[in-house]
Protein backbone atom coordinates (compact mmCIF):
# COMPACT_ATOMS: atom_id res chain seq x y z
CA UNK A 1 0.00 0.00 0.00
CA UNK A 2 1.64 3.34 -0.95
CA UNK A 3 1.19 6.32 1.63
CA UNK A 4 -1.28 9.12 0.95
CA UNK A 5 1.14 12.20 0.47
CA UNK A 6 -1.24 13.48 3.34
CA UNK A 7 -2.67 12.75 6.66
CA UNK A 8 -6.64 12.39 5.56
CA UNK A 9 -7.60 12.33 9.36
CA UNK A 10 -5.94 15.66 9.90
CA UNK A 11 -7.81 16.79 6.95
CA UNK A 12 -10.95 15.17 7.69
CA UNK A 13 -10.66 17.43 11.19
CA UNK A 14 -10.39 20.66 9.21
CA UNK A 15 -13.31 19.74 7.33
CA UNK A 16 -15.06 18.42 10.19
CA UNK A 17 -14.17 21.80 12.51
CA UNK A 18 -15.16 23.66 9.66
CA UNK A 19 -18.82 21.99 8.95
CA UNK A 20 -20.05 20.63 12.10
CA UNK A 21 -17.86 21.76 15.17
CA UNK A 22 -14.92 20.31 17.40
CA UNK A 23 -13.02 17.78 16.02
CA UNK A 24 -10.96 16.95 18.70
CA UNK A 25 -13.10 13.44 19.41
CA UNK A 26 -14.04 13.09 15.68
CA UNK A 27 -10.07 12.80 15.02
CA UNK A 28 -9.06 10.82 17.74
CA UNK A 29 -11.79 8.48 17.22
CA UNK A 30 -11.02 8.05 13.96
CA UNK A 31 -7.51 7.73 14.60
CA UNK A 32 -7.58 4.84 17.21
CA UNK A 33 -10.26 2.81 14.41
CA UNK A 34 -7.31 3.45 11.42
CA UNK A 35 -4.82 2.31 13.94
CA UNK A 36 -7.23 -1.08 14.89
CA UNK A 37 -6.81 -1.81 10.85
CA UNK A 38 -3.44 -1.47 10.78
CA UNK A 39 -2.49 -3.50 13.96
CA UNK A 40 -4.50 -6.15 12.79
CA UNK A 41 -3.45 -6.62 9.67
CA UNK A 42 0.23 -6.61 10.92
CA UNK A 43 -1.03 -9.56 13.85
CA UNK A 44 -3.15 -11.48 11.27
CA UNK A 45 0.00 -11.83 9.05
CA UNK A 46 2.03 -13.06 11.84
CA UNK A 47 -0.18 -15.25 13.09
CA UNK A 48 -0.79 -16.53 9.70
CA UNK A 49 1.63 -18.53 9.12
CA UNK A 50 1.05 -20.60 12.21
CA UNK A 51 -2.67 -21.32 11.09
CA UNK A 52 -4.25 -18.71 14.03
CA UNK A 53 -6.32 -15.71 14.01
CA UNK A 54 -5.69 -13.84 16.90
CA UNK A 55 -8.91 -14.94 18.77
CA UNK A 56 -7.49 -18.58 18.42
CA UNK A 57 -4.18 -17.01 19.91
CA UNK A 58 -5.69 -15.58 22.63
CA UNK A 59 -7.58 -18.14 23.50
CA UNK A 60 -3.93 -20.41 23.78
CA UNK A 61 -2.05 -17.30 25.79
CA UNK A 62 -5.08 -17.45 28.57
CA UNK A 63 -4.90 -20.83 28.68
CA UNK A 64 -1.12 -20.93 28.92
CA UNK A 65 -1.40 -18.16 31.47
CA UNK A 66 -3.80 -20.19 33.50
CA UNK A 67 -2.23 -21.81 36.59
CA UNK A 68 -3.09 -25.57 35.33
CA UNK A 69 -3.38 -24.95 31.49
CA UNK A 70 -6.86 -25.42 31.85
CA UNK A 71 -10.16 -23.31 32.18
CA UNK A 72 -13.98 -24.07 32.27
CA UNK A 73 -15.67 -22.27 29.05
CA UNK A 74 -17.44 -19.91 31.03
CA UNK A 75 -14.12 -18.55 32.40
CA UNK A 76 -12.53 -18.07 28.80
CA UNK A 77 -15.54 -16.22 28.06
CA UNK A 78 -15.52 -13.83 30.64
CA UNK A 79 -11.59 -13.37 30.32
CA UNK A 80 -11.73 -13.31 26.80
CA UNK A 81 -15.00 -10.94 26.80
CA UNK A 82 -16.45 -12.91 24.23
CA UNK A 83 -20.46 -14.19 24.09
CA UNK A 84 -20.40 -18.11 24.56
CA UNK A 85 -20.80 -19.12 21.12
CA UNK A 86 -18.06 -17.87 20.28
CA UNK A 87 -15.66 -19.19 22.52
CA UNK A 88 -17.57 -22.69 21.84
CA UNK A 89 -16.10 -21.91 17.94
CA UNK A 90 -12.30 -20.98 19.20
CA UNK A 91 -12.60 -24.03 21.27
CA UNK A 92 -13.89 -26.54 18.18
CA UNK A 93 -11.14 -24.95 16.09
CA UNK A 94 -7.81 -25.31 18.58
CA UNK A 95 -9.51 -28.54 19.51
CA UNK A 96 -9.77 -29.83 16.03
CA UNK A 97 -6.24 -28.31 15.11
CA UNK A 98 -5.18 -30.32 18.41
CA UNK A 99 -4.43 -26.99 20.35
CA UNK A 100 -6.84 -27.77 22.93
CA UNK A 101 -8.41 -30.76 24.39
CA UNK A 102 -12.16 -30.70 26.21
CA UNK A 103 -11.87 -32.93 29.49
CA UNK A 104 -14.52 -33.40 32.25
CA UNK A 105 -14.24 -31.03 34.97
CA UNK A 106 -13.11 -33.12 38.54
CA UNK A 107 -15.89 -31.84 40.93
CA UNK A 108 -18.40 -30.63 38.75
CA UNK A 109 -20.25 -32.27 36.16
CA UNK A 110 -22.03 -29.74 34.51
CA UNK A 111 -18.64 -28.08 33.56
CA UNK A 112 -16.14 -28.85 31.01
CA UNK A 113 -12.41 -27.64 31.02
CA UNK A 114 -10.71 -26.79 28.51
CA UNK A 115 -7.17 -27.76 28.24
CA UNK A 116 -4.25 -26.61 26.36
CA UNK A 117 -2.06 -29.87 24.99
CA UNK A 118 1.50 -29.65 24.17
CA UNK A 119 1.24 -29.09 20.42
CA UNK A 120 -1.08 -26.07 22.03
CA UNK A 121 2.10 -24.77 24.52
CA UNK A 122 4.02 -25.56 20.96
CA UNK A 123 1.80 -23.09 18.54
CA UNK A 124 1.54 -20.67 21.36
CA UNK A 125 5.52 -20.32 21.62
CA UNK A 126 6.34 -20.02 18.07
CA UNK A 127 3.38 -17.64 17.30
CA UNK A 128 4.45 -15.60 20.32
CA UNK A 129 7.73 -15.48 18.70
CA UNK A 130 6.42 -13.75 15.58
CA UNK A 131 3.91 -11.42 17.22
CA UNK A 132 6.53 -9.94 18.74
CA UNK A 133 9.10 -9.97 16.80
CA UNK A 134 6.35 -7.46 14.61
CA UNK A 135 5.96 -5.72 18.18
CA UNK A 136 2.15 -6.40 18.20
CA UNK A 137 2.11 -4.30 14.95
CA UNK A 138 2.79 -1.17 17.18
CA UNK A 139 5.10 0.93 15.89
CA UNK A 140 6.64 4.37 16.30
CA UNK A 141 6.22 4.74 19.47
CA UNK A 142 8.94 4.40 22.63
CA UNK A 143 8.17 2.57 25.75
CA UNK A 144 6.81 5.04 27.64
CA UNK A 145 4.85 6.30 24.90
CA UNK A 146 3.18 2.97 24.88
CA UNK A 147 2.25 2.70 28.49
CA UNK A 148 1.16 6.39 28.26
CA UNK A 149 -1.34 5.48 25.43
CA UNK A 150 -1.98 2.03 27.61
CA UNK A 151 -2.91 4.20 30.38
CA UNK A 152 -5.44 6.78 28.30
CA UNK A 153 -7.25 3.92 26.91
CA UNK A 154 -7.45 1.58 30.22
CA UNK A 155 -9.07 5.43 31.34
CA UNK A 156 -11.92 4.72 28.01
CA UNK A 157 -12.68 1.49 29.25
CA UNK A 158 -13.02 1.92 32.77
CA UNK A 159 -15.54 4.82 31.76
CA UNK A 160 -17.78 2.30 29.67
CA UNK A 161 -18.29 0.10 31.86
CA UNK A 162 -15.47 -2.65 30.49
CA UNK A 163 -13.94 -3.38 33.72
CA UNK A 164 -13.71 -1.82 37.50
CA UNK A 165 -10.77 -1.36 39.90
Amino acid sequence: MTPLPFDPIARAAELWDDRVGSSTSMAAVTSVMRVQQIIQSAVDAALKPHGLTFARYEALVLLYFSRKGALPMRVMGERLQLHPTSVTNIVDRLESDGLVRRTPHPTDRRTTLVEITEAGLQRRESATAAVVEVNLGLKGLTDRQTEQLTDLLAKVRRASGDFED
